[in-house]
């Protein structure tokens, strides 16, 4: 591809940028967090990364680059970066899904762990000087339910193998779990959902937020699910109802939640979810290791390579589904 130039979308005040210097070498790179800081550049700019800027910054700049072609956002989820002039162009849109799955795989293990094994009880009994014996709940041999089987998903899935459990997926297009990998033992479509989770002892939501996914886990949902169940949201928090979640968890109908995502966030002061004893709350940083921005960087420096040398990029997003 002849033309490289990048337009680099950030948040105001935003400084963690750490490819910078290594992008400038390849591609001459305009930075900014409004449309006048590009002003003069989107004439020739062929490549937009939204690093971190608004859904309105990014409109803006799109509206302004008459000779764009592709749009990367360093993150996964799409509800800021989707609208509607985009979705009805030619310019191919990538995201970052698969860069922060293996950590999300890993907070669905916690989460699992934490409720299996009683952490918190743990944790009072010690600060409170209390020697307290209680059974605790195996994992080897519990079921856990994936509602959204792409690359997070499979995350947790191998993860789940390991430790034992049964794997249950629901899943757009439904297969053969021998065509899985990792291997699962059923794969559900959505018109069968309610019967995935009433099987479920643990109950791990992965799913990009579009129209088709907002609210999809509601009171409905919640009411087929075992007592003793636990849900866990790592995708987006519009895709689980937030009133019926509350009110799951205070009537105590199913046991608990462990939730890296919210409806509005941060989650403001005075939320019921901060109160809770039967949730576990991360404060949307299951995935923020030590080496996430790094991680965003080079995906976007070889997806980069491969637009500047004409090959197929990876993570196209299908802008009419929204993933």
């Amino acid at each position: 591809m002849s033309d490289s130039r990048v337009l680099v979308l950030t948040a105001p005040g935003d400084k963690e940028i750490p490819f910078l210097s290594e992008l400038r070498q390849v591609a001459t790179t305009v930075v900014g967090d409004s449309a006048q800081n590009f002003a003069g550049a989107t004439d020739h700019a062929g490549i937009i990364f939204n690093w971190s800027g608004s859904l309105a910054l990014l409109r803006d700049v799109f509206l302004m680059s008459h000779r764009l072609r592709w749009i990367h956002s360093r993150s996964a989820g799409l509800e800021h970066t989707l609208f509607p002039e985009l979705v009805e162009s030619e310019v191919i849109l990538t995201n970052g899904t698969g860069v922060f799955s293996s950590s999300l795989g890993e907070f669905v293990l916690a989460t699992i762990l934490y409720f299996a094994k009683d952490f918190r009880r743990m944790i009072r009994n010690q600060m409170a000087g209390t020697w307290e014996q209680f059974d605790v709940m195996m994992v080897s041999g519990r079921t856990l339910g994936i509602v959204g089987y792409g690359s997070i998903g499979r995350a947790i899935a191998a993860r789940a193998r390991a430790l034992g459990m049964k794997v249950l997926a629901l899943r757009r297009h439904v297969s053969q779990p021998s065509a899985e990998n990792p291997p699962i033992d059923q794969v559900y479509g959505r018109e069968r959902l309610g019967e995935m989770l009433s099987k479920c002892d643990y109950v791990a939501v992965s799913l990009p937020f579009t129209e088709q996914t907002r609210g999809l886990i509601g009171e409905a949902e919640l009411a087929v699910m075992k007592k003793d169940a636990v849900l866990i949201n790592v995708g987006r928090g519009a895709t689980v109802d937030e009133r019926a979640l509350i009110k799951a968890l205070s009537e105590n109908r199913i046991r608990g939640a462990g939730l890296d995502v919210f409806d509005q966030e941060p989650l403001p002061q005075g939320h019921p979810f901060y109160s809770m004893e039967n949730v576990l709350l991360s404060p949307h940083c299951a995935d923020h290791t030590p080496d996430w921005l790094d991680n965003a960087s080079r995906f976007f420096l070889a997806q980069l390579e491969r637009f500047r040398t004409g090959q197929q990029l990876v993570n196209v997003v299908d802008k009419t589904l929204g993933y």
